[in-house]
């Protein structure tokens, strides 16, 4: 089956990466020849895991994805889009936050650099209650998080962790 597009971005802070994150760039997989999740900056944002170590969790998340590439970028996302030639940055939406938010970002890119149009895919109802500040949350509390995150990303997740609480020995 022929794709709908060649290259296709989906961006994202990914603090981390969730099932939910997951869920989109399977989507985004199906839809796009290539895929590159690109694990962003965003200046406004506090993060709990360095660029590296959200790249890493990603990587670990998204291993089983044959035509998806995990980068990490700390520049403009229209940018990246022209740089890679991407024809299409590929968002999920749990809410209508969510959509008003993406919708302001996708004028402000397509502006930019008009050859990627963004297209928004609706979260997965069963997942739209899932964010990476839920499993940051439970994390800092100690309680499970097992469940909004794959096993490969919660296997990466507490290796870093584990290295975390041995360096602050």
């Amino acid at each position: 089956m022929k794709k709908k597009y060649s290259i296709g971005i989906v961006p994202g802070s990914f603090d981390p990466i969730t099932v939910g994150h997951v869920d989109v760039i399977r989507r985004a997989a199906e839809l796009c020849e290539k895929v590159f999740v690109a694990v962003m900056i965003n200046a406004e944002k506090k993060y709990m895991f360095t660029l590296d170590e959200r790249r890493e969790i990603a990587e670990a998340a998204c291993e089983n994805f044959q035509n998806v590439k995990v980068i990490s970028s700390d520049g403009m996302l229209f940018e990246l889009a022209k740089k890679l030639s991407a024809e299409v940055i590929i968002k999920g939406v749990r809410n209508e936050k969510d959509r008003e938010y993406e919708l302001s970002m996708a004028r402000f890119n397509e502006e930019k650099y008009p050859a990627a149009k963004t297209l928004l895919l609706d979260a997965d109802e069963s997942l739209s209650s899932i964010s990476s500040t839920l499993v940051r949350e439970k994390i800092g509390k100690n309680a499970g998080f097992a469940d909004y995150i794959s096993p490969a990303a919660l296997k990466k997740i507490n290796k870093i962790l584990e290295n975390a609480k041995n360096r602050s020995k």
